[in-house]
């Protein structure tokens, strides 16, 4: 790992450490920065969570997403990339499909008439263990959505690790306020879940990474993954890439901000949510998602991230306090 790398890793921590242990840090918690189901069975609940294991929404996850389900699931693919490629200017790095990571899954859902894979998620570590980190322009339609569940791992229809449903979504409020646009420096966001059928959190069975803000953008070996969002029959499986980053300074007035630029080939709508991590003594670290600019980005082999900031953690601890939720002002469609 290197120096910068271990002293952003060693700040972070301390910094949540002892966010976590200040009663005033954030007190009294803003109710603008979670986004929460509609409620009924599987669905979005918009009262406080509590620290309770329901055995039914799980049971009812895991029984309605059967493989055959998985399988047949219609592409869900907000954003990222055209099927044109940029012209190039260097060798793009190529990404190549495999059986995925357990701490990095993807979601699925239904609304009674169709059923959708959508976008990717990373479980990062958090004290009650079932945090996941996705982009928040995955996850700010108001639409109801049936049996919203992460499936960590997910390949070729298997759950291997089992599956979560989602109890409660934390996007920033200025992402619904400025819309994904203008809001794009703010394209993250935390999912709570619920526990698996057997009671057990979703890092307890496999690992999390740590969340890393001010990570700074240069850094020679990144590791990308990304859920492509199509059928099965021919995007079975994650895809994998290593990289450089780099700053990208936005030159488009109606998307501002500076943002983490990485070079992967074949990165399709999809695959947004899907993490940027670096390797450190303690393992893999998130340092981004695939989303910001322009959702992602324009082509399939330039993706994109929001930069992760003091704002990041702050949806970070509001997810571990299950604080009061977000939700986009009256008037406010989604743009």
């Amino acid at each position: 790992m290197s120096r910068p790398i271990a002293v952003r890793r060693r700040f972070a921590l301390l910094l949540t450490t002892l966010l976590l242990g200040s009663p005033f840090a954030l007190a009294p918690p803003p109710p603008a920065h979670a986004a929460s189901p509609p409620n009924g069975p599987g669905q979005w609940h918009g009262q406080r969570h509590q620290q309770s294991h329901k055995p039914g929404l799980a049971a009812s996850a895991d029984t309605y997403w059967t493989p055959q389900r998985m399988r047949a699931a219609r592409a869900a693919a907000p954003g990222k990339g055209t099927p044109a490629a940029r012209p190039a200017t260097a060798p793009t790095p190529p990404s190549h499909p495999f059986d995925g990571l357990p701490q990095v899954g993807t979601f699925f859902w239904t609304d009674g008439s169709n059923t959708g894979r959508f976008c990717g998620g990373t479980v990062v570590r958090s004290p009650h263990r079932n945090l996941v980190v996705s982009a928040a322009h995955c996850l700010r339609s108001p639409d109801p959505k049936r049996q919203l569940s992460f499936v960590p791992q997910y390949h070729d229809g298997l759950k291997p690790h089992g599956i979560y449903p989602v109890e409660r979504i934390y996007l920033d409020q200025r992402y619904y306020d400025l819309g994904t646009s203008a809001g794009a420096r703010w394209d993250f966001a935390v999912v709570r879940l619920g526990a698996r059928e057997d009671g057990a959190e979703v890092e307890e069975v496999t690992g999390g990474f740590d969340l890393l803000p001010y990570p700074g953008y240069d850094h020679r070996k990144v590791r990308l993954i990304g859920y492509p969002g199509n059928k099965d029959s021919s995007h079975p499986k994650p895809l994998d890439c290593t990289s450089a980053t780099h700053r990208y300074t936005s030159t488009d007035p109606a998307a501002p901000g500076d943002f983490l630029e990485i070079s992967c080939a074949g990165y399709i709508g999809g695959t947004s949510g899907g993490p940027f991590l670096v390797r450190g003594l303690t393992g893999y670290a998130l340092i981004g998602v695939i989303g910001g600019y322009h959702t992602g980005g324009d082509f399939p082999d330039v993706s994109y991230s929001s930069y992760f900031t003091v704002d990041t953690l702050a949806l970070y601890l509001h997810a571990v306090h299950g604080d009061p939720p977000a939700t986009p002002h009256q008037g406010n469609a989604p743009r």
